[in-house]
């Protein structure tokens, strides 16, 4: 990473970039699924289209379409997806401290900032490469994902009922695998498992949407009186560059010994 006095670091030599386009490429084709499914829960096209360019947050997208298609008011579709883009808010305030955006530039951090692109440039230690980081995956993502959630929603029809595709589960698929890893100790599986005995409890009882909200307030209510640390689950799970940034501090350890020895000479 560039230093003060040495060289900038070329695109192809960034760490963030590369990350950044692995992961558009990856998060952006899941963008079919929604579409599919979104088709299937009864939106038309420019609908579809209409929630994966204004929202833009795929986990409150699934959110509204799945309150929908089974049947809840538009009131509890909202208030699902909601709850859940509540985090993208906490992110917006993590990239303003660390890129301080300014003019335009607020506007759309502020659209793209999601779970991929936060992720990015908070794995980042130089300012550079978070800003690399960020703007990068941010934007490669609204681009992949707006594509193929139209290419989703296009082949709805020819491709028929979702289920027999597998794609009506897609979503909690990718749900659970965001979930499991952080999983790690007792308290979060006993969060887990808390909110999952008042999801399948409350079904029978409220309207269609409302059980996930009574799951939100169940996790919410024991994150309330947690005593758990305040940090945690906010640090990267692996630094994919452990070994690069090792190798960088034992190079600036053994140029700061040279330069002790010099002034000792």
């Amino acid at each position: 990473m560039s230093t003060s006095g040495a060289a900038p670091l070329k695109l192809r030599d960034s760490p963030a970039f590369k990350v950044a386009v692995s992961l558009s490429i990856a998060t952006g084709l899941y963008g079919v699924s929604f579409g599919a499914l979104s088709v299937a829960s009864g939106f038309d096209f420019w609908q579809t289209m209409a929630l994966s360019l204004l929202l833009f947050s795929g986990g409150s997208q699934f959110a509204f379409i799945g309150v929908v298609a089974g049947g809840g008011s538009g009131g509890a579709a909202m208030t699902a997806s909601a709850l859940l883009g509540l985090r993208n808010g906490i992110y917006g305030m993590q990239i303003n401290a660390m890129l301080r955006p300014a003019g335009w530039a607020r506007y759309a951090a502020a659209h793209i900032t999601i779970d991929e692109s936060t992720a990015t440039a908070s794995g980042q230690s130089h300012p550079d490469e978070q800003r690399r980081g960020f703007w990068t995956a941010g934007i490669g993502i609204f681009i992949l994902w707006n594509i193929f959630t139209a290419v989703g929603a296009l082949a709805g029809d020819a491709m028929g009922d979702p289920k027999q595709w597998g794609l009506d589960g897609a979503a909690v698929a990718a749900f659970l695998a965001l979930l499991w890893p952080r999983l790690k100790g007792r308290e979060p599986w006993a969060i887990a498992a808390a909110c999952a005995l008042a999801t399948v409890l409350a079904v029978p009882f409220v309207p269609s949407g409302v059980p996930i909200l009574v799951a939100a307030l169940v996790a919410g209510v024991i994150g309330w009186f947690s005593h758990a640390r305040m940090d945690e689950g906010l640090e990267p799970d692996l630094d994919p560059y452990a070994g690069k940034h090792r190798h960088n501090v034992v190079k600036q350890k053994h140029s700061t010994e040279d330069q002790q020895h010099g002034e000792g000479r």
